[in-house]
């Protein structure tokens, strides 16, 4: 079973989720794959900060609710306890149950009153030490329609399958490698159409987003608003940019250029409390990089180190060509990652930390072992953190 477990996690890590990335990346709803004693072994999607906090009994672990469930050959739509529609999907192999596909957990429409109906002074200190948390988490739990929560389980029931069947495949080697080959190209061409077809309602028209961004902004300035003016526009220059998938590399001119937008916006939130600058010489500005690199560890700056200090801080982004490396520098004058940040980032079992981690490993795919993220200091004084690329493989 260890042997399994094992096979089966390095066939998500590895296949199905490069596999479905794209399409995943369209829902914000929850999805993660537990094995048959009900721990987490992979998280697609992470589970909202409520349910981690009151129903798990520990962050590796799904909740009673879903363990109860468990040893169930059929597929399972439940409401748990609170309210929170879930499903539990069955991974079977020779008639072996080996794990499960599970998620969902947010309210219908019809059921969105039981959210307001949960006691807040029920939980304990240890979950939430602060009561407002508890309120915070409580309304971050997401409201869903009926179709697109239909829709969304039938992408799972597909992953579902193509974990069982794939899974099937690798432990009984039935085919050849040129069958294997033939048959998951076959399959995954039809069934990415489908599922990018049925997938269309998940996402927002982005040409409708726009034009009501941009409507919205006129409206701004008719009314002398020209502060919201600009934080709209440069909100629909930074969606249009994450919503590209033309190409994976962009110059890091380009990726400069998004940050400070991104900047931009912070620093009508933060006021005084932020102040940033960026040295990025204008010929490393030519190179290219992966797209959207630098705004998950600018956002840890801004999270762990700003947001905690009373009286705000410093951002610095710079960056360096250094023989036939280039090195970008995200330095903050923060509290500087907390131990318990440090532990979820460094620990890949752990489902937190998962922008730092992605981040990291996307830069160590497409370059080598030896480049990505390192964290080079953090303590009271601040936190810097490099990202390492070659120049040999960021032609201009």
């Amino acid at each position: 079973m260890h042997k399994t477990k094992k096979i089966l996690k390095e066939l998500i890590t590895s296949n199905l989720y490069t596999r479905y990335s794209n399409l995943l990346s369209l829902s914000d709803i929850p999805l993660f794959l537990i094995d048959i004693n009900g721990n987490i072994l992979f998280e697609f999607i992470p589970s909202p900060n409520f349910c981690t906090r009151v129903c798990q009994e520990n962050v590796s672990q799904a909740c009673p609710d879903y363990k109860c469930r468990l040893n169930s050959h059929t597929e399972n739509r439940f409401v748990c306890k609170y309210g929170l529609e879930n499903i539990l999907l069955p991974i079977v192999v020779n008639d072996e149950i080996l794990g499960y596909l599970a998620g969902l957990q947010v309210y219908l429409k019809e059921n969105e009153y039981k959210k307001y109906m949960i006691n807040i002074q029920s939980f304990h200190e240890y979950q939430f030490p602060k009561l407002e948390n508890v309120a915070k988490s409580i309304s971050s739990l997401k409201t869903v329609e009926y179709d697109k929560i239909k829709i969304h389980e039938q992408l799972c029931k597909q992953i579902a399958k193509d974990i069982s069947f794939d899974l099937s495949k690798t432990i009984n080697h039935t085919y050849s490698d040129v069958e294997k080959l033939s048959i998951e190209k076959e399959i995954l061409e039809k069934k990415i159409i489908d599922l990018e077809a049925k997938n269309m309602s998940l996402v927002v028209n982005p040409h409708f987003l726009f034009n009501t961004l941009n409507c919205i902004a006129r409206i701004a300035y008719f009314e002398n608003s020209h502060k919201t003016e600009e934080l709209i526009y440069c909100l629909s220059d930074l969606l249009r940019y994450n919503l590209k998938q033309d190409h994976q590399l962009h110059t890091i001119g380009t990726e400069i250029d998004n940050i400070e937008k991104y900047l931009y916006i912070q620093k009508a939130r933060f006021k005084n409390r932020l102040e940033y600058e960026i040295d990025v010489p204008d010929h490393i500005k030519s190179y290219k990089i992966l797209n959207m690199v630098i705004q998950p560890i600018l956002e840890n700056a801004v999270i762990h180190g700003i947001t905690p200090k009373r009286d705000g801080g410093k951002i610095c982004i710079c960056a360096k060509k250094i023989k036939n490396n280039i090195i970008i520098s995200v330095i903050d004058n923060g509290n500087g990652f907390s131990e318990d940040a440090l532990q979820k980032i460094q620990n890949y079992e752990n489902k937190s930390g998962l922008g730092f981690r992605s981040t990291d490993k996307r830069l160590k795919q497409y370059y080598g072992e030896q480049y990505g993220l390192k964290i080079v200091k953090s303590d009271y004084s601040g936190s810097t953190v490099t990202i390492t690329i070659p120049t040999q493989h960021t032609a201009r």
